[in-house]
């Protein structure tokens, strides 16, 4: 099995720590995206934006293998590809939390889900502007 084929429709970065990141460009992705790892009973870290508009993005390992490092760069994608940072070009507040915290009730837009619990990361306008100089140059 190759997992990055697995997601090859999603955004996708690797990390330093070589993890692979994946997250949906549209609410539609998001939704199948979040649906279909749900459904593998993975238990991955998950990131999205405080604000709506934000790809939901996986790390694909274990949440118990998952280093600081790879939280922080996944936090960093997150962030770039949000309306909040497109809209504002300011730091950006990102929720991490892990795949069993995540719930969908039937009256939920497509792409949008609930969090029970979830950490707070704040992701600096600098690491965004580093970020996306360094895809550039990709």
């Amino acid at each position: 099995m190759n997992i990055k084929q697995d997601f090859k429709k999603y955004r996708q970065f690797i990390t330093t720590s070589k993890k692979l990141i994946v997250g949906g460009k549209s609410a539609e992705q998001n939704e199948q995206l979040v649906k279909d790892i749900l459904k593998s009973g993975k238990n991955y870290i998950v990131m999205h934006t405080a604000k709506p508009g934000s790809p939901f993005v996986f790390i694909i390992v274990p949440a118990s293998k998952t280093k600081a490092r790879d939280i922080n760069q996944a936090a960093v994608f997150c962030a770039t590809y949000s309306k909040d940072w497109r809209d504002n070009k300011q730091d950006v507040i990102v929720h991490m939390f892990k795949t069993k915290e995540i719930y969908k009730r039937k009256a939920m837009k497509t792409g949008t889900f609930g969090v029970r619990k979830f950490k707070i990361i704040k992701v600096k306008k600098e690491e965004i502007i580093k970020f996306k100089n360094k895809i550039i140059k990709q």
